[in-house]
């Protein structure tokens, strides 16, 4: 029996199926960071994976010893500081290995004052977030990044 003083139920939103879903790559060291970001892809209906540093960003990009990729990703947004192997490291190692990657790839940073990261982003085609950011100039990033097809 329904009470007319609460909402009648509605189904379910429809949701695309987990193969019709974008998914995002997230790489960054700040956990805090991740998390915002995930819950930002989470509410657009977004898959997610994260990678604290560029080492398991790789993994996820470029696969373990047999080289397969774990996974394709529509969009990955990775910081340009990290420890290890950093963004500009990254950047060159998919450049070398998977180039068809480098257009889905988002560069973060709160890094504008080293000269190695400003000469990088100067001669750098990928889009750039500078920290802290608006998730209103995300969304506007992934509309060139990643158009739904």
């Amino acid at each position: 029996m329904h009470d007319p003083s609460e909402p009648r139920p509605t189904a379910p939103a429809a949701t695309p199926s987990d193969a019709a879903r974008p998914r995002a790559l997230l790489v960054d060291d700040e956990p805090v960071i991740r998390q915002a970001l995930r819950r930002f892809f989470v509410r657009m209906g977004w898959d997610v994976d994260e990678a604290e540093d560029g080492t398991e960003a790789l993994r996820h990009l470029l696969g373990d010893d047999d080289g397969a990729p774990t996974r394709e990703y529509a969009v990955i947004i990775s910081d340009l500081r990290m420890p290890g192997i950093s963004g500009i490291e990254l950047h060159a190692r998919l450049a070398a290995a998977r180039p068809e990657l480098l257009d889905r790839l988002i560069l973060s940073t709160g890094d504008s004052v080293s000269s190695e990261a400003a000469d990088f982003l100067r001669h750098s085609s990928c889009p750039v977030l500078n920290k802290p950011f608006e998730l209103a100039e995300l969304r506007a990033m992934l509309a060139r990044v990643h158009a739904p097809g």
